[in-house]
């Protein structure tokens, strides 16, 4: 029976994901373990507060823990993330390209460093799987080291299909695809005897990348317990012009520059192209009943810096 593929906007395919990145058990960790994670609860010195639950432990809190005597701080663990790419046309970096359908594997890298700049533990899996059997073996030998799975594969050949199948064998999933531009199809849902977060997305490593960071980030926090789950927003000023079909959320890349008024906003040529994705420190954010941006117009724009981590 064919999967029925809902149609979903941003939002609601967000929510549905935070529905099930439930926040991870706390416990006590050394200080030096600590450094990293999220505090599970306030910490005080006497009656005086000085750490708040959800607050994420850099040097600076393992020095002030250690300054009152404590050698454990309680924390939400850094979420447990495998990341695994799939498709019989990816070739590893280093090695040689057999044909001309043949393409370096690129998602599986960027994904696990996205996921590591989360705050997730991260665990990559490159495979080629020849049938379910072999592909369903490889994700469930992940299961006992994942807290939440994230597949990408190709959606023009049968990788895609493939591994919906398997995922419906270990679990529940749903297929979307989402309002936005450039995208495809997603599936999500609980597999394994511990009923453990999957997500896919799309093969193309800028849409890949783009729902990550509108969809599997967020999730990554919530189950960390950071206060802050979503990427810092500022407003700019349009330097040149930006375009977005009717009826699609679009992320378009960006380089924000200060001016002495706030920011520049230039969205950048080539919006495919991975240099693009690479030179961008921003998102200008489309709705779906804009259809462009001129110069001068004022726009929202998701800042890809990490200063709310």
């Amino acid at each position: 029976m064919e999967q029925e593929i809902s149609d979903v906007s941003t939002e609601e395919l967000l929510e549905a994901l935070l529905e099930i990145a439930t926040p991870l058990a706390p416990f006590d960790m050394p200080l030096l373990d600590a450094h990293g994670a999220s505090l599970s609860e306030d910490i005080y010195a006497g009656d005086r507060l000085v750490l708040r639950t959800g607050t994420r432990i850099r040097s600076t809190q393992i020095g002030l823990a250690a300054s009152i005597g404590l050698n454990r701080l309680p924390t939400r663990p850094h979420p447990r993330v495998v990341i695994i790419s799939a498709g019989d046309d990816l070739v590893e970096p280093g090695q040689e390209l057999s044909t001309y359908e043949d393409e370096f594997e690129t998602n599986s890298w960027m994904l696990t460093t996205a996921a590591r700049e989360a705050g997730a533990t991260t665990y990559r899996v490159h495979m080629i799987p020849e049938n379910e059997e072999q592909l369903q073996r490889v994700i469930e030998d992940q299961l006992v080291r994942a807290d939440l799975i994230v597949i990408s594969g190709e959606s023009h050949d049968e990788s895609f299909e493939l591994i919906t199948s398997v995922l419906n064998k270990l679990g529940s999933v749903a297929s979307v695809i989402p309002r936005m531009s450039d995208t495809g199809r997603h599936n999500y849902g609980l597999i394994g005897p511990d009923q453990t977060p999957v997500v896919t997305l799309p093969g193309d490593p800028v849409a890949a990348y783009i729902s990550a960071e509108i969809f599997i980030r967020p999730m990554i926090r919530t189950m960390l317990g950071a206060k802050n789950i979503f990427r810092n927003k500022v407003t700019g000023t349009m330097k040149n012009s930006a375009e977005s079909a009717l009826g699609v959320r679009s992320f378009v890349r960006a380089v924000l520059t200060p001016s002495a008024s706030g920011y520049l906003v230039t969205a950048l040529p080539e919006q495919q192209d991975l240099l693009a994705l690479s030179d961008a420190n921003g998102l200008i954010m489309i709705n779906e009943s804009q259809t462009s941006y001129k110069p001068g117009d004022t726009v929202e724009v998701l800042l890809m810096e990490r200063s709310n981590n």
